[in-house]
């Protein structure tokens, strides 16, 4: 079975000074190198700014891997406790509160961007995030 691609994730310039802020162009953003971290970094022909495929989403400026994030926001999906999850993981109460806090962020942006303007019901929405 053949699998999905994803769309290119930064096709888009995130400087909000830039004149194609939020554009998509094929041709103003290139790729740029990476972080130590092996994220990808970009950058605008237009403003000549860079910027990380992270930018504007959850993880963006994160010390633990996009990895350890999502695993901890699935144990908490699991029910289990901060507790609980300091405990198995070894990551601060605190610091988990933080990602839950930003991933409840993310879900406002999509809510206001993409299911309200187009109309979508809850169910739609979901569909469409497990085509991605």
């Amino acid at each position: 079975m053949e699998e999905k691609q994803l769309p290119e994730i930064c096709t888009f310039c995130m400087n909000e000074a830039c004149e194609d802020y939020h554009k998509i162009k094929p041709d103003n953003v290139i790729k740029y190198g990476k972080t130590e971290k092996g994220i990808q970094r970009y950058r605008c022909k237009t403003c000549k700014k860079t910027f990380t495929e992270t930018k504007e989403t959850m993880f963006y400026g994160l010390r633990h891997s996009q990895e350890e994030v999502i695993e901890c926001m699935a144990m908490l999906g699991d029910r289990n406790s901060l507790a609980a999850i300091h405990r198995i993981k070894g990551i601060k109460e605190e610091t988990v509160s933080s990602w839950l806090e930003r991933a409840e962020t993310q879900v406002k942006k999509i809510d206001e961007n993409i299911v309200v303007p187009h109309k979508l019901s809850c169910i739609q929405a979901d569909a469409d995030a497990r085509l991605l």
